[in-house]
Formats: C-alpha cells, sequence, structure tokens
C-alpha cells in the first residue's frame, strides 16, 4: 500500500536539518542592469566531487525583460511540519522568484532536472496589484498557511507596503496578510518566531525612493526605514514599533534565532548618518515585551577621496555598507557582509548580547579591490553581499551586486559579477575555498543565493 511520507529535505529541528545531505546545487538570481535582455536563474555547481564543481551548468530566461530578480524563495520548507498547520505532503520544488521592479513573479520548477529548471507560472503584476493590493515584491518565505511575500509598496508604488500570501499549490495570490498594521507603513522583510506566535518585520522605502536609486535628500533626511514592527502572528495583527533612532537607517535583514525556544533575533542597519558606520542589533523578549539592543558598530574606514565614488568624496571615508547578515543553522555563528570595505565578517552569537568576532576575509570593496586565489583579473569590484549559509554552517556562498541603481552609485564604473565560497571550521574561522571562483558571465549580475535542499535563510522550525 501507498503511503505518503513528508519531503526528505523537511526537518522537524534545526538540529535534524544540521545532519541533512550537503548541497549540490546553488540557484543564483542574475540580473541584466540595463535591462535589455530577460533576468535568469543560474544553477551552480556545487558538489566538490563534481566534474563541473564551481561552474554554472545551467540556467532559466525569465519570459519578460527588465524585472530585476532580486530575493526569491522556496515553495515549501519545514514550517510544513509545524502541527498550527501542517501541510507536510507538500514538495520543496518551486522556486518562488519575484522582479522586484517588475512587481511579475515567476514560479520555477526544478524537478525532474534540477539543471534545467522551467517556468510553469507567471504572476502579472495586475493580478497580484489586483488581489493583494501591493506591488514591489521583495522577499518570500514559506511557512504556516502558505508562501509569504513581503512587497514595499502599493498599486500606485507609494505606502503602505507589507505582506500578502500565495497559495503553496495553486501558486494562486490569496491576497493582504495584515488585518490591523497600526503604525505600520514601510516594508522590507519579514520573518517570524513561530515558538512565540511573532511576526516580525522591517523597513526600507517607498518604490520611489530607491528604484533610480537611493535619494541623497531621503537618506540625509532619516527618510529611509528606522523602524521593526512585532505582529500578532496568528491574529494578523501589529502589536509593537520600535525605533531603533532615526540616525540608523535602512532597516533590512531579519535573521531570528532558528530554535523555536529562542526569543531573540538579529537585524542589519546598513548605514549612520553620525559616522557611516553600520550595525547589527539584536531584538528579544524583554517581560511581556520585546526589545532592542544595538550589539555591533561596524566603523567606517578613512578613505582618499579620489578612490572614492562621487557621493563620498566628501566623506573621505569608505562605509562598511552591512547589506546582509545571516545565521547559522545552530545559532552560533553571524555573518555580516560589508558590500563598501569587502568584508565578510563571522561572529560567535552563542551569547547573542555579548557577540565576539571570530574570522574575517576581505574580497573587492569600493578602496581595497581585493582579489581571490582564484581570480584572473587582480582588482576585483563589488564586496560581500547576498550570503548563504549551508545547513551544516561548514560552507559560505555569497555574491557581490546589490541593487542595479545603487550598484552604481558605489561602484561607478560597473560591477563585474562573481560568486565565492569560504569554508568554516568547526569551532570558528572561515578561509576562502581557493577551487571556487565563478567569474559571472557579462551582461548580468548575480544577487542571492538559494540551495538546494534548503539553507540558513529559507527554513522556519516548531520543534527545537
Amino acid at each position: 500500500m501507498a503511503t505518503w511520507t513528508p519531503d526528505p529535505t523537511f526537518y522537524p529541528s534545526p538540529r535534524m536539518a544540521m545532519k541533512a545531505p550537503p548541497e549540490k546545487h546553488a540557484y543564483v538570481a542574475a540580473f541584466d542592469p540595463a535591462r535589455h535582455k530577460p533576468d535568469t536563474i543560474a544553477v551552480v555547481d556545487v558538489d566538490p566531487g563534481s566534474s563541473t564543481y564551481s561552474r554554472v551548468v545551467g540556467s532559466v530566461e525569465m519570459s519578460n525583460v527588465g524585472d530585476e530578480l532580486h530575493h526569491f524563495g522556496w515553495n515549501a520548507c519545514s514550517s510544513c511540519l509545524c502541527p498550527n498547520a501542517p501541510h507536510p505532503h507538500v514538495e520543496r520544488r518551486y522556486l518562488v522568484v519575484p522582479g522586484l521592479r517588475s512587481s511579475r513573479i515567476y514560479i520555477i520548477d526544478t524537478k525532474p532536472d534540477p539543471r534545467n529548471p522551467k517556468i510553469v507560472k507567471v504572476l502579472e503584476p495586475k493580478e497580484i496589484a489586483e488581489k493583494t493590493g501591493y506591488t514591489r515584491p521583495h522577499t518570500t518565505h514559506c511557512g504556516p498557511g502558505g508562501i509569504y511575500v513581503s512587497a514595499l509598496g502599493n498599486p500606485d508604488g507609494k505606502a503602505p507596503g507589507g505582506i500578502f500570501l500565495i497559495d503553496h499549490e495553486s501558486f494562486e495570490p490569496l491576497g493582504r496578510w495584515e488585518v490591523d498594521r497600526g503604525p505600520q507603513r514601510l516594508g522590507y522583510d519579514g520573518w517570524w518566531h513561530l515558538g512565540y506566535d511573532t511576526m516580525v518585520t522591517s523597513e526600507w522605502g517607498t518604490p520611489d525612493t530607491f528604484e533610480n536609486g537611493l535619494v541623497p535628500e531621503v537618506l540625509l533626511g532619516s527618510g529611509y526605514g528606522h523602524r521593526l514592527h512585532f505582529w500578532d502572528f496568528t491574529r494578523r495583527t501589529h502589536m509593537q514599533e520600535i525605533d531603533l533612532g532615526a540616525e540608523y537607517q535602512l532597516i533590512f535583514e531579519l535573521r531570528p534565532a532558528h530554535d523555536p525556544t529562542k526569543a531573540y533575533g538579529f537585524v542589519n542597519s546598513v548605514i549612520s548618518l553620525k559616522d557611516l558606520s553600520s550595525s547589527i542589533w539584536m531584538w528579544h523578549r524583554d517581560g511581556d515585551k520585546w526589545a532592542v539592543k544595538r550589539i555591533i558598530d561596524i566603523p567606517a574606514e578613512p578613505a582618499d577621496p579620489d578612490l572614492l565614488p562621487p557621493v563620498l568624496k566628501g566623506f573621505k571615508a569608505v562605509p562598511p555598507l552591512v547589506t546582509d547578515i545571516n545565521l547559522s543553522m545552530d545559532d552560533r555563528f553571524l555573518y555580516v557582509a560589508c558590500w563598501g570595505t569587502g568584508d565578510m565578517q563571522q561572529y560567535d552569537v552563542s551569547d547573542p548580547f555579548e557577540p565576539k568576532l571570530t574570522s574575517k576575509v576581505r574580497i573587492g570593496g569600493i578602496v581595497s579591490r581585493a582579489t581571490h586565489a582564484g581570480a584572473k583579473n587582480g582588482a576585483l569590484n563589488g564586496g560581500p553581499q547576498m550570503v548563504e549559509v549551508s545547513r551544516d554552517g561548514r560552507r559560505v556562498y555569497f555574491t557581490n551586486s546589490l541593487y542595479g541603481a545603487v550598484d552604481s552609485q558605489f561602484y561607478p564604473d560597473g560591477i563585474d559579477g562573481w560568486m565565492v565560497k569560504l569554508d568554516v571550521k568547526p569551532k570558528g574561522g572561515v578561509a576562502f575555498d581557493p577551487k571556487f571562483f565563478i567569474q559571472w558571465p557579462m551582461g548580468r549580475r548575480p544577487h542571492q543565493v538559494r540551495l538546494d535542499g534548503g539553507d540558513c535563510s529559507s527554513d522556519s522550525y516548531c520543534y527545537p
């Protein structure tokens, strides 16, 4: 008698997910900043035993031009095993791929051949706007109840941004997630603590303040996001707003602890208006409320103005520009991508209140242009940006492009794309894999990375 069994890549706990088989393929969003040809999802061989290791071995082109693929995710993940909204027989098979600029969403099937993915459905901008009230879909997370998509604007490209749901089987847009949004107006990321029935959201800005690049007047006027929002996940209502301070602009990536019994997480502020530093903040429970603490400050580095892009010449410094962070599955190591200076930093956050810098490497950077053993070009541009961590925590992958219009503000000569990998020692410490350097094919730039079978920023868990 045939029986249904859950997808073998679903794990009830992060402890069990750490024992998963190593990934063999990485899926990478790659966009054309000139918007002349379609963006792609590229397939990279990450199996060290393969003859095509560290190469692009497949891709699928989008059916339109100008989407600007950005963040994307799986249709289903380990949260399907949660007791409050179980759907364990959904398969981790499809990539949900939004175009941040077009507001179009592609559904891409990675089976039966993972190196030859296919588009099986396209959600057009008009349908998404009509059914959800949102445009500019940014981040997708599979979770209880379906696929959650954060969006940065309403149908007019203004506030409020928010979150909408897509059905995890039909891929039909279901509607707006928020029942009562309270004071929340700006959107960026959204993730949750399943053990505490809490959603957390962060802030960037409305599309008119970033689609043609960051607007200096908006930035210097503290007009970008600087708040975190906490929600009742089941009731879908706003519970609490915490303002990090108007100085701290661009509150981006949310990395809650993977262990559902831990009520804390990490978020980055890209830049301080006071001194161009970046900072990492930890949110945590304080009695019956949520609180935040700034736990890491990364200073700007003095630099020769002649080596700086016009936007920075007057400051005579390179800001770190922490644009992404990621947390290992055991909640021990936090990875911090400094897109401006070129550093990838590893912190031991075993005690989240007292992080310790354990290791760092440098590649690219606005001024440093540090190289890699596998690079043919001696001076690399761009810097560590989108970072992904393997489930066992032993490998870290990252790429070097942020967003087309913003890339050119900080790297005016344009960004030549690359993707690299770090090997991680069990007790801390990182080093480049000298055999893994992908000089990205010209004409497109690589952004987010997803690993087959899941990774440290795609799954959430209901059991410790």
